[in-house]
């Protein structure tokens, strides 16, 4: 449906960089623990809104470059593949750091203002706009009927995963204690397993046929 293919495997490399501890899952575990599981559901909310507007930028931006050249989705992939191989080199050879704790004391702010903040954290960082970029594409077929539309509908069933894992975060953190910690063996293991995933996709792409 939509020229779009293994999407098992799109579903599951999102949760694993969903679950990878980072600045958005950091802010929301911080409003939690000082201001309750509401708190960090708006910083979440805010996430999953800036992650909209890469997706939808992409899309558009993608849908120009198509128009001008034939080629161009096959260069794109071919370039994400790349960054894609590039990601998991650097998540293999990661190593054991200290735990990471979410401190909880933060200046209170209404949800309106950390709805805010975790839009504007998300819509701000480029690397999030690289990554949908080269990530997304790889999971749309090179004869598909419309590249944009695909590329909308993955973005939405990622942002999707991505904000039930984010919610989640948010009560687990508020109920849990005021201080959460995340073993570093914890954080190394999450890093080598999505680093090996990154590695069978960036090689699948690259020595998959182009039609």
């Amino acid at each position: 449906m939509f020229g779009i293919h293994d999407l098992p495997v799109f579903v599951a490399a999102g949760l694993m960089l969903n679950i990878m501890p980072g600045p958005d899952s950091l802010l929301i575990m911080a409003r939690s623990a000082s201001q309750g599981w509401r708190a960090g559901s708006a910083a979440a909310l805010g996430i999953g809104a800036g992650t909209f507007v890469h997706i939808f930028a992409a899309a558009l931006g993608l849908s120009a470059v198509l128009a001008t050249s034939a080629t161009a989705f096959t260069v794109i992939k071919l370039l994400g593949a790349a960054y894609i191989l590039y990601m998991a080199w650097g998540l293999l050879r990661s190593k054991p750091a200290a735990p990471v704790t979410v401190a909880p004391v933060l200046p209170p702010l209404s949800w309106r203002r950390i709805f805010a903040q975790g839009f504007l954290t998300n819509v701000l960082n480029p690397k999030v706009a690289i990554f949908f970029l080269a990530f997304v594409p790889q999971f749309i077929a090179a004869d598909a009927p419309n590249k944009a539309l695909a590329f909308i509908v993955l973005g939405c069933i990622f942002n999707l995963n991505g904000m039930l894992w984010c919610h989640g975060l948010a009560l687990f953190t508020a109920q849990a204690s005021a201080r959460v910690k995340l073993p570093a063996a914890a954080t190394l293991w999450l890093n080598r397993v999505t680093g090996g995933l990154f590695v069978w996709l960036g090689i699948k792409l690259a020595l998959s046929k182009q039609t």
